[in-house]
């Protein structure tokens, strides 16, 4: 076996109430790129933090090219070659990709002077190693995410990074993007870099990993080569239990309707959208990114007033021009992005629960502190939220539990009408079960929920009815169990449409 380019041991560390690592062992090959797996608060974050220097182990030990070091903070991680790709990127829109590249690290000429024509060239150079077509004076608003993430490469590789932590990097990207991903990081490998990754997809790790790793409630459980995992297996090993149907819809039948939206329009983003909702239904929504399915969410919760189009509740003529008429109405989205949408991060617990049902715990204008608590515990309990407690804020919790607290409110509200958009993003396999088993729960008990997602098998999975759309209009419908993938993708890029455009010109053209 080769001399590991970085080994970790004995690691541990703790915060209040909770040991997030516990003796925890880990080793980084040359040119390797090794899969780091666990659920949601196994440690995973925590160790990689460690490594990038923005927490201080307890306890253990770092070697890195077999010399021990200790990293006090993220510059000198950096200095010794330790790199971070964060889920959410770490650029400044308005620059160019070349002043990203190069920020805090600018080469200089005399006198203090910015050297612009070696940041430029540098910067095309690194892109073009990495396979990139766009220019270096592109600004980074202007890209797509997965060249924003190719930037962010580049700028690791300007530091000369030896050691390439990515966290995630395929959540926000469609199938060609994360193709596109995969080959960057192959280079990274030939050029001699070790990388780190992190996802909650499992069967990204047989396309890129070399070996496995995978972590449950603070410890190291077991590494192994992909080539001897199977996805059954580390489920298991993941979560200590065996998880069954990844999917587990319960067949049901839909109630009266209880949403119906007719020739709906927002500027470009949407085109006539037409659809019902019924209680007890789950009704997915597909379609690539862009396509327009935030932007129906949002105008559904009122958070983009619309520009045209009728919407029915209970029968009754709706309209609405915010998220409060929404939530009155009994409306409630569980946005894309938990972390700036969903959550007031800052804030504990109980008080984001408490946030959109302060009506109800309210007694003439002042909010009951022990009615805020109790019902934070009840859904601490309820959707077994691992936390210290209701007063912990909610920046601290991992992405599973996060995405649970954002739950819980609008249970605790009693929606009718739930939209989820993503619900399952950036969550461990055994979180995603959960949600999936609350989702089915909430049918049963008459809820009508739209779920969005661009992970077509989970579309599948838990749908009763499926919506695909398409440059923002509804492009297909399917019934459960007469989809499939491919059906899906081809509603999703619009073969279908452009299919009937095309039937209805040779018509024409027969007629004449």
């Amino acid at each position: 076996m080769q001399e590991p380019v970085l080994s970790m041991r004995g690691v541990c560390k703790a915060f209040p109430g909770v040991l997030a690592l516990n003796e925890v062992d880990f080793d980084l090959l040359p040119r390797e790129v090794h899969v780091l797996l666990g659920e949601n608060g196994a440690g995973k974050s925590t160790l990689m933090k460690i490594l990038s220097g923005s927490y201080q182990m307890d306890q253990g030990e770092i070697r890195l090219q077999g010399r021990p070091v200790s990293i006090s903070g993220p510059r000198q991680a950096q200095s010794l070659g330790v790199r971070t790709i964060y889920q959410e990127l770490n650029l400044i829109p308005h620059l160019s990709a070349a002043e990203n590249i190069f920020l805090g690290n600018e080469p200089l000429r005399a006198l203090g002077v910015l050297d612009q024509g070696r940041i430029v060239s540098d910067s095309r150079r690194l892109l073009r190693e990495l396979g990139a077509t766009f220019s270096p004076r592109t600004r980074v608003a202007s890209l797509s995410i997965a060249e924003q993430q190719m930037v962010e490469v580049a700028k690791a590789l300007s530091e000369k990074a030896r050691i390439l932590i990515m966290d995630e990097p395929t959540s926000a990207l469609s199938d060609s993007e994360i193709a596109q991903l995969f080959s960057t990081v192959r280079r990274l490998q030939k050029k001699g870099t070790s990388v780190i990754y992190i996802s909650h997809r499992l069967e990204e790790l047989f396309e890129i990993g070399d070996r496995v790793t995978v972590l449950r409630d603070g410890r190291r459980i077991e590494t192994r080569p992909v080539s001897q995992a199977r996805i059954a297996d580390l489920v298991r090993v993941m979560t200590d239990r065996e998880i069954g149907d990844h999917f587990p819809r319960q067949k049901r039948e839909p109630g009266e309707e209880v949403l119906r939206v007719e020739g709906l329009r927002l500027g470009k983003q949407l085109r006539c959208i037409d659809f019902s909702l019924r209680r007890g239904e789950v009704l997915g929504l597909a379609g690539l990114v862009g396509s327009g399915r935030t932007a129906l969410a949002r105008a559904l919760f009122g958070a983009e007033p619309s520009a045209g189009g009728r919407v029915w509740m209970r029968g009754r003529p709706l309209r609405l021009r915010s998220p409060a008429q929404a939530i009155r109405q009994g409306i409630a989205l569980l946005p894309e992005d938990r972390k700036s949408q969903g959550l007031v991060l800052g804030m504990s617990i109980q008080d984001n629960i408490a946030l959109p049902n302060l009506d109800a715990l309210s007694w003439l204008g002042v909010v009951q502190g022990k009615g805020v608590w109790a019902l934070a515990r009840r859904f601490i309990q309820d959707l077994r939220i691992k936390t210290p407690g209701p007063a912990q804020k909610a920046i601290f919790l991992s992405g599973g539990n996060q995405q649970k607290v954002a739950l819980a409110k609008w249970l605790a509200r009693d929606a009718e009408v739930l939209i989820f958009d993503e619900p399952t993003r950036g969550i461990d396999v055994g979180a995603k079960v959960e949600i999936y088993q609350l989702i089915n729960r909430l049918a049963a008990r008459g809820a009508a929920i739209v779920m969005i997602s661009s992970e077509l098998p989970e579309i599948l999975g838990m749908s009763d009815r499926i919506l695909v759309m398409h440059e923002g209009r509804i492009s297909g419908e399917f019934a459960a169990g007469e989809a499939t993938q491919q059906m899906l993708l081809s509603a999703a890029i619009g073969e279908e449409r452009a299919e009937c455009r095309r039937g209805r010109r040779e018509g024409d053209a027969e007629e004449r």
